[in-house]
């Protein structure tokens, strides 16, 4: 059983050269060497620094460092990927040829309206648009959504994630700015990725904090509660400072139905980028079994985002996971968290 779950995305019969726009860390250590692997071609790199668009270029052996966004748009290339910081997507996509496939970096935008005016823009110019929600695409997550769709679990019933790290938020400095840092983006993959295996919530609870060893950083710690009701108990514990060492750093994802349970762990958490492998464990039969995968978040995800777009746009598949449609409704959720931290717990009555 373990040897047949689905742990990766097919590849495009005829993969079309892809133009990056954005060339900073995750295209680097990401995107580029998963498209490599995979041996897609790359028509060339833009960034607004130059200089690290041609160390890029050098350095993954691509021919063109564009010197400009329009020359990225006239270069013919059939798919764009999209991998700035959520502030800077809405006018790159609307200077994009119409048409255009293209993948978008996480977040849809800052917030929920910056990604109503992002899926406009995709319609209004006729953008085969997709969002780069990666986690679902990771050989542990594939081989998870592969084991409850086969029903072997059973109906979900409670849904755990716990995320305790030291997060290097210094790798990314655009994030000093950002008004909404944590959920939207990070724990968002875990929404995202949570709405793929147990379906739509009905709300959120939530309450995401500040450190006070981080006054630059808004949100980088929150508790989630997911309301799907009486069906599935749905938490997350995200704490992204954890400085005790890693003795009891944690990062994972434990899933239970009414017939067995899985658990993953994601490596790339517990030392970013270069993390221990992922691991995967499964019960359906009152005993934990180890189940061998062909890799982790970091980087075999980034496979399934890029070939399943271009298969789309080829015809080659019947969905566009992460489409701007279906990425609006993460966006909403995480609107709804940070909207239910802001409104505070309920106050305690008076008991006297």
């Amino acid at each position: 059983m373990q040897s047949e779950l689905t742990q990766a995305w097919p590849k495009p019969s005829h993969p079309r050269p892809i133009a990056i726009v954005g060339a900073g860390a995750i295209a680097r250590t990401a995107h580029l060497p998963a498209y490599r692997r995979l041996g897609f071609p790359v028509a060339g790199v833009f960034d607004i620094n130059r200089d690290v668009a041609r160390e890029t270029a050098r350095t993954f052996g691509i021919e063109r460092a564009f010197d400009s966004l329009d020359e990225a748009c006239a270069s013919g290339a059939a798919v764009f990927d999209i991998a700035v910081p959520g502030d800077q997507i809405l006018p790159i996509l609307e200077r994009l040829p119409e048409g255009s496939a293209v993948l978008i970096q996480k977040p849809m935008g800052r917030d929920l309206l910056e990604a109503r005016e992002i899926r406009r823009c995709a319609h209004e110019r006729r953008l085969i648009a997709a969002v780069n929600f990666q986690l679902r695409f990771s050989p542990g997550m594939l081989a998870l959504h592969d084991l409850i769709e086969r029903g072997d679990l059973g109906p979900l019933v409670d849904v755990d994630v716990r995320i305790v790290i030291d997060q290097p938020w210094h790798l990314w400095s655009f994030m000093e700015r950002a008004p909404r840092l944590e959920i939207i983006y990070h724990s968002i993959h875990y929404l995202d990725a949570i709405r793929w295996i147990a379906g739509e919530p009905r709300g959120a609870y939530c309450r995401s904090v500040a450190h006070p060893e981080m006054p630059r950083l808004r949100d980088t710690r929150s508790s989630i509660i997911l309301d799907y009701e009486d069906r599935i108990r749905c938490s997350l514990v995200m704490n992204h400072t954890h400085r005790a060492g890693p003795r009891h750093r944690a990062s994972q994802l434990l899933v239970e139905g009414t017939r067995g349970a899985a658990r993953l762990t994601w490596g790339v958490n517990l030392s970013y980028p270069s993390g221990p492998p992922d691991t995967m464990e499964i019960n359906t039969n009152g005993k934990w079994k180890d189940v061998t995968l062909r890799g982790s978040w970091f980087i075999e995800a980034f496979e399934g985002p890029m070939s399943n777009l271009q298969r789309f746009a080829a015809g080659e598949d019947p969905v566009l996971m992460g489409s701007v449609d279906d990425a609006i409704k993460t966006m909403a959720l995480t609107e709804a968290c940070y909207r239910s931290s802001e409104r505070g717990g309920t106050p305690i009555p008076a008991w006297e």
